[in-house]
């Protein structure tokens, strides 16, 4: 039987069988009908839960109960106590049984606590009677303030032109950890106190823990450009516990002024161009100052455009296509102007939502005055194309342009590109004539074979106006190209192959070019060594094969190439045969003397040797006498031989 102690006041009481008790209701074992039977789990009886209040003000440890057992009647016993987080918490006298709390509790941290008993035997350490417990509900006081959980910027941009009721860019996320569902933890966010006051800005609850501000009017730019709120967040409790968080404001300034034009009274343009300009009290280079123009009359023709200079925020008043001005010479345009923003405007507190209630854009009325400039000559088409043959004879008319000027009649004609300078245009006429034959393998005909020409018609205004004609060639090509061969030597390694592959190419264009007919223009000569075999031969290319791979040596090869048209070249094939080495390469031939020059040079120098013994023996026939000489001064002449030694 269990006896709740004298800080619960809710009590159990088992059966007259158990005998667990507590020390303060044994009266209940007078009276039978008062009994209330214990809740049972599996293994243990669990009494109702005894509540204690955190945060208690009282000298610690301190007694919350005291527990007694009937069965430990003559027997040494003592108590244990038990379960999560109680180690340090709770402590139960083992002799006594009293029951001891030993700090402050925080339902924050640990809002219950499973408190288990044991009555153990000193001697022997069984268990004398079972398992008993009961739990501890941590009372919730309010002893935490509601804080603001989100991270907050140094200042938030608001428009000028925010609505009433929309949410400004300052989300509010509060959290209150005392035990929910209580006043301890119902947060009312509100604003304490704001700078400047006008218009006024609340607080709107989106869920439990999500607040948003919003306005409950409309700013303005020009009066105010920072606000400064203090945001506070207090909870129901007793007392109340709060926290603040203090929210800079910046105005951007949106468009709130229409823009007006400085002049009011018509202005005639200048030479070219004019420019209107506005006043706009909006901040600078945003889209509530920039202004956009538009034409309102007078533009119905679209000759005429308005754009606006990014910097000075001037309308730019230009023409973009041509009319004929010497009908109408005076043009009188009416423009407006409003912002690249939407205009919103502020009045009384409110914004104006009605827009018949915004003041109209401003508009001025211009006169335009046009001064007739000097028209081109107009070509009745500005490219034009011709068809013709090449290698025709020169002096034929490949084109006359016609020409249109409303403004004279003195035009007259030059050509412009001529690369190839095959044609002369009449200064008077345009007359396009050939000059020389025109030749479609011309590096200056395109792929396409197409020439092209281009000339200029020229009036006599001030300045000279000028138009420009392209004139497109397209030349039909003719046989005047012979086939010839891309390459006339060759190597062939006798010991690798028995062929070399003969490649031809003719300038000319479909029909006038391949597949192409090969054959030996010698045919003796060719056929000793050589054969086509026309297994290779596949129009364009064709294989030339040695008969004997032994015959190494130089060749000079006659081959005659026709095209389909029985246009034909004879050309001649080069081609040296040898033994090449395992690289694929042809070896040096080593010169040397043979037999038959050696004895050659051997009898010329036998001859020249007997010539040069006949011509000693005639000369020694003949004696020359030596002439005697006087000599003066001492020097004579003796003509003896000296004595021998």
């Amino acid at each position: 039987i269990l006896w709740v102690g004298p800080q619960s006041t809710i009590y159990q009481v088992a059966s007259a069988t158990d005998t667990l008790i507590s020390e303060t209701y044994c009266e209940f074992y007078e009276t039978k009908k008062r009994y209330e039977f214990l809740s049972r789990s599996k293994r243990r009886w669990v009494l109702n839960t005894i509540e204690l209040e955190e945060e208690m003000d009282v000298k610690y440890p301190y007694k919350i109960t005291k527990m007694h057992n009937l069965r430990t009647v003559g027997t040494e016993y003592e108590f244990e106590i038990k379960g999560a987080g109680v180690k340090g918490v709770f402590s139960i006298n083992e002799t006594s049984g009293e029951v001891y709390v030993h700090r402050r509790l925080d339902r924050e941290k640990t809002p219950s606590y499973e408190l288990t008993f044991d009555i153990l035997d000193k001697k022997t350490r069984k268990t004398i009677d079972r398992d008993l417990s009961f739990d501890v509900n941590v009372k919730d006081i309010n002893d935490n303030p509601p804080m603001f959980t989100n991270q907050f910027q140094k200042s938030y941009d608001v428009k000028e032109n925010t609505k009433e009721g929309d949410y400004l860019p300052v989300p509010l996320t509060v959290e209150d950890i005392d035990q929910e569902g209580t006043i301890n933890s119902t947060v009312v966010v509100t604003v304490a106190k704001q700078s400047p006051a006008v218009p006024k800005i609340g607080v709107k609850k989106v869920n439990d823990k999500l607040h948003q501000l919003v306005t409950e009017g409309c700013f303005d730019y020009d009066k105010a450009k920072h606000y400064s709120l203090v945001i506070i967040a207090s909870d129901l409790g007793k007392p109340p516990l709060s926290s603040t968080v203090t929210v800079e404001l910046n105005v951007i300034d949106t468009n709130s002024h229409p823009p007006q034009f400085k002049k009011r009274q018509e202005m005639q343009t200048p030479d070219d161009i004019l420019r209107v300009a506005v006043e706009d009290k909006d901040t600078p280079n945003t889209d509530g100052w920039r202004a956009k123009y538009s034409f309102i009359s007078g533009n119905e023709d679209g000759v005429y455009k308005i754009t606006t200079d990014p910097v000075t925020n001037e309308g730019i008043i230009g023409v973009v296509k041509a009319k004929n001005f010497d009908i109408t010479t005076l043009v009188k345009l009416h423009i407006g102007v409003e912002n690249v923003e939407p205009l919103t405007v502020c009045k009384n507190g409110k914004l104006i939502k009605d827009l018949s209630s915004l003041p109209p854009k401003d508009s001025v009325s211009i006169t335009v005055k046009m001064v007739d400039t000097n028209d081109p000559p107009v070509f009745e088409k500005l490219t034009a194309e011709v068809f013709h043959t090449e290698e025709s004879e020169k002096g034929q008319v490949l084109y006359t342009p016609k020409v249109k000027d409303v403004e004279s009649d003195n035009i007259r004609f030059e050509k412009l590109e001529d690369p190839a300078n095959w044609v002369t245009v009449d200064e008077k006429t345009g007359v396009i004539t050939t000059i020389e034959k025109m030749d479609r393998e011309s590096p200056h005909v395109d792929v396409n074979s197409t020439y092209r020409i281009v000339i200029a018609a020229i009036d006599d205004g001030s300045p000279p106006a000028t138009s420009t004609c392209t004139l497109t060639v397209h030349l039909r090509d003719v046989n005047d190209n012979t086939p010839m061969l891309l390459s006339k030597t060759f190597v062939l390694c006798s010991n690798h192959a028995d062929n070399v592959t003969v490649r031809a190419k003719d300038a000319d264009a479909e029909p006038y070019s391949g597949p192409f007919s090969f054959s030996f223009a010698d045919g003796k000569t060719a056929n000793k060594h050589w054969k086509i075999d026309p297994t290779y031969e596949t129009g364009e290319e064709v294989g030339i094969v040695l008969l004997k791979k032994s015959d190494y040596g130089n060749y000079s090869v006659p081959i005659r190439i026709q095209d389909k048209q029985g246009q034909a070249m004879e050309e001649k094939l080069d081609i040296k045969v040898c033994k090449c080495d395992e690289t694929g390469v042809c070896p040096k031939r080593t010169v040397g003397l043979g037999v038959t020059a050696i004895g050659i040079i051997c009898a010329g120098l036998l001859a020249f040797l007997v010539l040069l013994f006949l011509l000693k023996c005639s000369l020694s026939r003949y004696t020359y006498p030596i002439k005697d000489e006087q000599y003066i001064q001492t020097l004579t002449k003796y003509n003896e031989e000296g004595p021998g030694t």
